[in-house]
């Protein structure tokens, strides 16, 4: 059974820091095709923060760029998402997401409905 753990989560000033975990209940290098970060504000839809490939391909939405990074650790199964240079605006729920298809047609791969499991959830809290 597929399991993904966020932890990490918590509060920060602006201008601080934070880094993300998403324990993989598998082997996540052979199980999944990406893995990625989101986040969602209560009553706001989920919206894709990084993603990485099988091979290591990343894509940032444009708000993070330059700020978070997106890493994963094969040997530990583990997502990581390394926050730097945070703003009150990064204040979100975040979630981690894995999905093992190759192809899903006509979907980004930064977009929520690219990914079949999905984490319960780390809240991030910056402060101005």
């Amino acid at each position: 059974q597929v399991q993904l753990v966020e932890s990490g989560g918590g509060s920060v000033q602006a201008g601080g820091s934070l880094r993300l975990s998403c324990a993989s209940s598998v082997d996540s290098y052979s199980r999944y095709t990406y893995m990625a970060w989101f986040r969602q504000a209560p009553g706001k839809e989920r919206v894709g923060v990084a993603r990485i490939s099988r091979a290591g391909s990343i894509m940032y939405a444009d708000p993070v760029k330059g700020r978070f990074t997106i890493s994963r650790d094969n040997a530990k199964n583990t997502l990581y998402l390394q926050m730097n240079s945070m703003k009150p605006e990064d204040t979100d729920m975040y979630y981690c997401a894995a999905d093992p298809r190759a192809v899903v047609p006509g979907v980004s791969s930064l977009s929520s409905d690219r990914f079949l499991y999905w984490g319960q959830g780390t809240q991030v809290t910056v402060s101005s």
